[in-house]
């Protein structure tokens, strides 16, 4: 019987099927009789057959047959009810659920379309990964392919050409297995640009993105500090939302070293844990000998945020070192303080809360741990309040703070407080802003004594203050047509007044580092904390420029203070601050595309027009090729007892130049040429290199490689100075 008509489609249930056929039900095999009473096979045919005598039903014409979410399409099929098999030849496709695609030129399946066999296949994974072999076989949808190679690169080139891939792997038998989402290798070698590298023993990885237990691509290395250092990181899926690196460091200088890395993500938030531990010697910051004691060293740090409610989170983090020098021994961090925080977080449409505890490790080989706070609680509290109230918003604010060392000055601070703000247009279009602020503050400290620097110190014991303020402030804008664009000009007038201030009985924990910048000119308060206020009457005045045209933009403003009162200042002699006529502070802003972006922040004597702040910063180029350079230099002429405000003066150079599709050459530097003349404290002598990387990288869709040398010159205890070599190599999908 034929039954012939274009595109001639059928949606019938293996009994239907039958019907159809005129042929009884009793002539399938068991199993087929029972997967025909049970589920549906979907197809579509340009015609279609059915040999009685033979019980063989035959496809043909762009056949498509679908069966429990398995997708096949076909120039033809033949299927045998008497045996279950079905036969499918001429461009041969068979689609899983999870997004795999089979190609092959003929493929010999059950009836339930999920095993089978077949000849010179090519399997297109979901991720874009291609698994290809000269036979395979499929069975519990678990796919096994002899004489296979695997690749996730790119096997065509951007005009549709065939390439050969930049890596792949062959093996003399693939297994891949959907429901573990895992690809084995028996006989496994890695190839690279066509040419074979290394063998792969017991290879296995992820058939997708989404990771999976197995060994990650090791790294090597080279440092003065422990010799040639190889790591191999070894990934364990705990769970679908956990999992546990472990990683073994083998050193040829000093004894191993064990890292482990725990991730997990839950209903509510996120967390990580890392900790990197081993034996080895410990020299004090203080010598230089190359004896040291052997003692276990190590480093701890976690972190994590949870959101338990939609006002209500919770975050915190906990880094520990056994000792100061740890990290950089080990090339794991540079910071010089480690920094342990937990902080509960209520944020409302209104309002916001915050109760947090901070504790603080130096790494500094000059300071004193017992000097470092422990701060706990530390609490801060707003409230805006609903609608206007004289015409302007007002917001409360709470503030608690107790500080505690172990061989230092203890304080403790509360403070309430309230602001108003009101935002007017007059009719010539001057925005008017006006501002109230009144605050209540009480301070305890003791053993004052123990803190070095006298203005630091206050007076220990119980001591209030009461401070508040009046400002207005007018800006007026002028817009017009410029340059063949937009240019904005915008003077900008202020007025404060806070009536005197009781500052140097309080303990001072958090305004030390006051300097004057474009950034703090019209505050209210230019001490960076709350601990100190600004009192007396003052006028501000400064102008802001801005252009936009086609393919550029300059932003600018300059500005400076006066002063009323000849009163002397709590500001100390270079912050700019000091005289009733404060420095000159700006900052200029010129974007060119997205090619040139560079920004100068600088502060004039207000008297010599010497430069007292330079800061610059600039990058050039594109994405693939860039240059970054930066430069400060902090001429103050403050004394170097406030080490909170010392002068320096730094070079930070930094660049990538891609010469070739792929390859690439980079490098960066970090110099210190602060003289003694202006730091008598500085180490350095004018020029003093800092750390220099200079590298060369590969980087396609699927696979990364880069050869780094970086050279440190700070030393300190066993972190000595010396060169570092390392190769990093990333394959796409392997190794994750």
């Amino acid at each position: 019987m034929r039954l012939t008509k274009a595109r001639h489609l059928l949606l019938a249930s293996l009994p239907v099927w039958l019907a159809c056929a005129a042929a009884p039900v009793a002539a399938q095999s068991p199993a087929a009789a029972t997967a025909g009473q049970t589920e549906e096979i979907d197809f579509a045919a340009e015609q279609l057959d059915y040999d009685s005598e033979a019980d063989i039903v035959t496809a043909s014409g762009n056949v498509d047959m679908v069966r429990d979410a398995v997708k096949l399409r076909a120039d033809k099929v033949v299927w045998n009810r008497k045996t279950g098999q079905v036969t499918a030849s001429g461009n041969v496709s068979i689609a899983n659920p999870q997004g795999d695609i089979a190609y092959g030129d003929s493929i010999e399946l059950t009836d339930t379309l999920k095993d089978g066999m077949v000849q010179n296949l090519l399997i297109v994974l979901s991720d874009g990964g291609r698994l290809a072999a000269k036979s395979g076989d499929r069975g519990n949808s678990v796919t096994r392919l002899n004489y296979a190679s695997y690749s996730p690169c790119a096997v065509e080139d951007a005009e549709g050409c065939p390439k050969e891939p930049v890596w792949k792997i062959t093996a003399v038998q693939v297994t891949h297995d959907p429901a573990r989402s895992r690809i084995s290798y028996k006989g496994a070698r890695l190839e690279l640009f066509g040419l074979p590298v290394i063998a792969l023993p017991g290879l296995s990885h992820p058939a997708d993105n989404r990771g999976g237990t197995g060994l990650l691509v090791p790294d090597a290395r080279y440092t003065r500090n422990n010799g040639f250092e190889l790591s191999a990181p070894y990934l364990l899926k705990v769970g679908k939302n956990r999992d546990l690196t472990i990683t073994p460091h083998i050193y040829t200088k000093v004894l191993p070293a064990l890292e482990a890395d725990y991730r997990a993500l839950t209903g509510s938030g996120a967390y990580q844990v890392k900790g990197f531990a081993t034996y080895s010697s410990r020299i004090s910051t203080g010598t230089t000998t190359i004896a040291g004691e052997r003692a276990f060293r190590g480093y701890f740090d976690a972190s994590g945020k949870f959101q338990l409610s939609p006002t209500l989170s919770i975050r915190g983090s906990a880094r520990l070192a056994t000792d100061r020098t740890f990290l950089r021994r080990y090339d794991i961090s540079r910071d010089d303080r480690l920094r342990s925080v937990i902080d509960v977080e209520r944020v409302t449409t209104n309002s916001y809360l915050s109760i947090a505890g901070w504790a603080f490790q130096t790494l500094r080989s000059l300071d004193s741990q017992g000097q470092m706070p422990i701060a706990l609680p530390a609490i801060d509290f707003r409230h805006r309040m609903d609608g206007p109230i004289a015409g302007g918003k007002i917001e409360l604010q709470a503030n608690s703070l107790s500080l505690l060392r172990t061989s230092g000055q203890d304080s403790q601070r509360v403070f309430a407080g309230a602001r108003w703000d009101v935002r007017t247009l007059t009719g010539m279009g001057q925005e008017v802003v006006l501002t109230g602020y009144a605050r209540g503050d009480l301070y305890h400290s003791d053993e004052n004594a123990l803190t070095t620097i006298a203005s630091y110190r206050g007076q220990s014991g119980w001591q209030s203050r009461f401070v508040s303020a009046a400002a207005a402030e007018i800006r007026w804008p002028f817009v017009g047509r410029f340059a063949g664009g937009v240019q904005r000009l915008t003077p900008r007038f202020q007025v404060v007044a806070s009536p005197g201030t009781s500052n140097l009985k309080l303990p001072n924990e958090d305004a030390r580092a006051v300097d004057l910048e474009d950034s703090n000119l019209f505050a209210l308060n230019r001490f960076p904390g709350y601990d100190r206020w600004e009192d007396g009457t003052r006028m501000t005045y400064g102008l802001d420029w801005a252009l936009d045209a086609p393919g550029i933009s300059i932003s600018a403003t300059i500005g400076q203070s006066y002063r009323l009162t000849s009163k002397p200042t709590l500001f100390p002699d270079g912050t700019g601050l000091t005289n009733r006529t404060s420095d000159v502070v700006g900052r200029a802003t010129v974007k060119f595309k997205n090619l040139v972006t560079v920004t100068n922040r600088f502060r004039l004597d207000k008297d010599s027009f010497a430069i007292r702040r330079n800061e610059l910063d600039a990058t050039i180029g594109s994405d693939k090729t860039y240059a970054m350079v930066g430069y400060l230099r902090l001429n103050r002429n403050i004394a170097p007892t406030l080490e909170d405000l010392r002068d320096r003066e730094e070079v930070r150079l930094g660049g990538r130049w891609q010469f070739a599709k792929y390859w690439s050459v980079f490098g960066s530097t970090i110099i210190d040429m602060t003289d003694k003349k202006e730091d008598p404290l500085s180490l350095a002598d004018g020029y003093d290199p800092v750390r220099h990387r200079i590298g060369v990288s590969y980087d396609d869709d699927c696979l990364s490689i880069g050869l780094t040398w970086k050279r440190d010159y700070d030393a300190s205890g066993d972190a000595r100075r010396g060169n570092t070599y390392q190769l990093r190599v990333s394959l796409r999908n392997l190794g994750r």
